[in-house]
């Protein structure tokens, strides 16, 4: 699976060959830190200053290193794929080296990182359901209208939460459908990939 770059991310990485192989370090550090911490502009003008090179060079390097790793250590792509996804970008064989030295030995950490941001969802524990009819009221003597009551348990954070959901037999009959069309989807192969990818 190859990397698509966009031209915005192909243009700030094309400052690594002005910037020099030994900059390429430098903004990798620079990456990796911003990745960890957040953005450091004060890194970013100490680093110009000590590179001798302009800082918005060193802030579209950073950014254009930034993507490059956290979406190749999303999808988790091959030494191969990730060398053939740099290929494009022109860079000389020293400079694509470096990158795809940085990329493996900083992939599993990017991952953890990324892991780390993704926000935690409640999870499924069980659930409880009642059928509930109204066969009469005082101003309709006959009428049928039935409603299902659900409980829904959830794990989050190791606290158990519940919700209480009711609707009528005909959405619950209409959400099942669709859950089901979703399910199917997930069979298709182009879904077992994307899953497989985001392991």
């Amino acid at each position: 699976m190859l990397l698509v770059l966009s031209a915005e991310h192909r243009a700030h990485l094309g400052c690594l060959p002005r910037a020099g192989d030994a900059a390429v370090g430098e903004l990798g550090r620079l990456a990796l830190e911003q990745l960890r911490r957040g953005a450091a502009p004060r890194a970013c003008e100490a680093a110009a200053r000590k590179l001798n090179i302009g800082i918005d060079t060193i802030q579209h390097g950073v950014e254009g290193l930034v993507y490059l790793l956290t979406e190749s250590s999303k999808l988790m792509i091959s030494e191969i794929d990730f060398q053939d996804s740099i290929h494009v970008l022109g860079f000389s064989d020293e400079l694509n080296k470096s990158l795809l030295q940085l990329y493996l030995d900083n992939r599993k950490e990017i991952r953890s990182i990324l892991g780390e941001l993704a926000p935690r969802l409640p999870s499924y524990h069980s659930l409880e359901w009642r059928l509930d009819v109204q066969l009469a009221s005082r101003s309709l003597r006959q009428q049928i209208k039935p409603a299902v009551t659900m409980k829904l348990h959830l794990n989050q954070n190791e606290d158990q939460t519940a919700q209480v959901l009711q609707t009528d037999p005909a959405t619950l009959l209409h959400l099942i459908q669709q859950l089901e069309q979703a399910l199917g989807e997930m069979k298709m192969n182009h879904c077992r990939r994307i899953v497989r990818n985001m392991k």
